[in-house]
């Protein structure tokens, strides 16, 4: 695990989960995590408890409104991402009918091959990003070292 950092592991419940898993991959690249877990309450509450139907309706002023507001981190980059990632989230259902059911296409195919995959769908999901996803949403990956 990259820094020596060992989110825990949990199979999202629901496509929700997942969305919320990924936008905590987001918010922690280039962050110390602590900051975002302590954060995270104020997280759920901005992002609609990572209601993937709720946030991929967001607009410019939901926008204006999380870049102001001090108990989440405010980058304008990373709350977009997690805008179009719930869009994205949104598209992959209706394609496949969930998220894990995407995920399940997936499976026969290398680490490097998964994770371009993913990262191609969703946004600020890159090398470390989408590892710690994956991670986080207890789906096999090799070890750190060896990605």
């Amino acid at each position: 695990m990259p820094q020596g950092h060992s989110p825990p592991q949990e199979k999202p419940k629901n496509d929700d989960g997942y969305f919320e898993e990924m936008t905590k991959a987001v918010f922690r690249s280039g962050f110390r995590w602590e900051i975002v877990e302590n954060k995270w309450p104020n997280f759920q509450k901005a992002f609609r408890n990572f209601s993937v139907d709720e946030v991929s309706a967001f607009d410019g002023r939901d926008v204006e409104r999380l870049l102001e507001d001090s108990g989440i981190v405010r980058n304008g980059r990373k709350i977009e991402a997690t805008i179009h990632n719930a869009r994205a989230l949104k598209a992959t259902q209706t394609e496949f009918g969930s998220f894990v059911k995407f995920l399940r296409t997936l499976d026969d195919l290398e680490y490097k091959d998964r994770a371009k995959a993913i990262s191609s769908r969703f946004r600020y999901l890159g090398r470390t990003g989408t590892f710690t996803f994956l991670w986080g949403v207890a789906e096999d990956v090799p070890e750190w070292e060896k990605r």
